[in-house]
């Protein structure tokens, strides 16, 4: 199953190893452009390290997944690839990965790349939280002004995600129903507010 960053997510862990320095960014990037910005940032923020290199994993609607990785300067397949398989074997979509190496004066060899490279990656990984999109369905709730601001602030008490507002005769709010919305809306109106459907939204759930 197939699992995500929260929206915005972007932390860095670091590792030392036989005197190198790896620094690794693991980000939640909507798309390849975005992925390519996580990565040009990275190069930006460590422009004296000797390397960054990086991988990610984006979905295209209606298509394959776009998987792109990058040795930059390490020996071939000791690093990208690594990390790659790392994102892969993660079940994380739409996330970037990018490890920025400050050569610490002892060669690490092949294998020992490999190794530093995909646990950085799983270091990163693995103290970060994870989201599933879930589709939820929306409800208007139409409100008087003079009701609007009390039964705001106990939705959002209980939980309740505010999807907008608006104002007119009414205050009207919509609404997103995690299972319970009708009980909470009857409670707090005392029987007289009424949902009406307004479609659906996804939405991002904890996975625990």
């Amino acid at each position: 199953m197939s699992v995500w960053l929260p929206t915005g997510y972007a932390e860095r862990t670091e590792l030392v190893i036989q005197r190198s320095r790896f620094v690794t960014l693991l980000a939640r990037t909507d798309g390849e452009e975005t992925a390519r910005a996580a990565i040009s940032t990275e190069r930006s923020r460590y422009p004296d390290a000797r390397h960054h290199c990086s991988a990610f994993i984006v979905r295209v609607p209606d298509a394959m997944d776009i998987e792109r990785s990058n040795d930059d300067g390490e020996p071939a397949g000791t690093a990208g690839k690594p990390m790659l398989e790392v994102l892969r074997g993660s079940g994380l979509r739409d996330v970037t990965a990018v490890v920025t190496r400050y050569f610490g004066g002892v060669l690490l060899g092949t294998g020992g790349l490999v190794r530093a490279y995909s646990d950085s990656v799983s270091q990163a990984i693995a103290i970060a939280p994870r989201v599933e999109l879930i589709e939820r369905p929306l409800f208007t709730l139409a409100l008087p002004h003079a009701e609007a601001g009390r039964i705001t602030a106990e939705l959002i008490a209980r939980g309740v995600d505010i999807v907008g507002t608006e104002y007119g005769a009414e205050a009207v709010l919509t609404l997103v129903d995690d299972g319970g919305l009708v009980d909470v809306v009857g409670q707090l109106t005392r029987g007289e507010g009424r949902l009406s459907p307004a479609g659906s939204r996804v939405v991002e759930a904890a996975r625990h």
